[in-house]
C-alpha cells in the first residue's frame, strides 16, 4: 500500500481561518461606505462639470448666460441648486442643444446639491457641490464657498462637516 502525502483536516482549517482573517482586514481596510461616499463625489463632479461646459457654451451662442432672457435683461443666480434652476436655465441650455434632453433625469437627484451663481457682465459662472467622501474633501480644489469664492477658514480640511465646496469656474 502506498502512502499518500497530504494535508490534515487541522492544517486546512488554520490556512482557511487565516485567510478568512486576511479578508475581513483587506474588507476593513477598504472602507465600502467611504468607497461608496467617493463613487456619489465622482458622479456630482462630473455633472457639475459637464453644467459649467453647457453655460460656458450657452454664452458662447448667445452672447449672454441662460438665466437672462436677453443681453440687457437679467437677474442673476447667487448661490441658487440647479434643481431651483431647472425649469428656466436648465430648460434653456437644453433647447440650444448643449445638455441632452434627459439631463435632468440622468443627474438624477444630484441638482439639489449643485449650486449656480454668476453674472452676465462680466461672464463668470461658478458651479459648485459640497463633497461627502474624505478624499474629495481633502482635494486641492475644495477650497471655496457655496458661492464660489474662495474661502476664508481654509479650505480643504478634510473633514466632510466643515463648509469647503469643489467649484468648476
Amino acid at each position: 500500500m502506498k502512502k499518500y502525502k497530504s494535508f490534515t483536516l487541522i492544517e486546512l482549517l488554520i490556512v482557511i481561518a487565516l485567510l478568512g482573517s486576511l479578508a475581513v482586514g483587506l474588507l476593513a481596510a477598504l472602507d465600502p461606505f467611504e468607497q461608496l461616499k467617493k463613487g456619489t463625489d465622482t458622479g456630482i463632479r462630473n455633472t457639475v462639470s459637464e453644467l459649467h461646459g453647457a453655460i460656458i457654451r450657452y454664452y458662447a451662442i448667445r452672447n449672454y448666460m441662460p438665466w437672462c432672457s436677453n443681453s440687457q435683461t437679467c437677474t442673476n443666480p447667487n448661490k441658487a441648486t440647479a434643481l431651483s434652476l431647472e425649469n428656466t436655465v436648465i430648460n434653456n441650455i437644453i433647447q440650444t442643444g448643449e445638455l441632452k434632453p434627459n439631463f435632468v433625469e440622468l443627474a438624477g437627484g444630484q441638482l439639489g446639491s449643485i449650486y449656480i451663481t454668476g453674472t452676465n457682465d462680466p461672464p463668470v459662472v461658478a458651479v459648485c457641490y459640497k463633497p461627502v467622501s474624505k478624499s474629495f474633501t481633502s482635494n486641492p480644489n475644495t477650497k471655496y464657498n457655496q458661492d464660489g469664492t474662495l474661502s476664508t477658514i481654509g479650505c480643504p480640511t478634510g473633514n466632510p462637516n466643515d463648509n469647503c465646496y469643489y467649484c468648476v469656474k
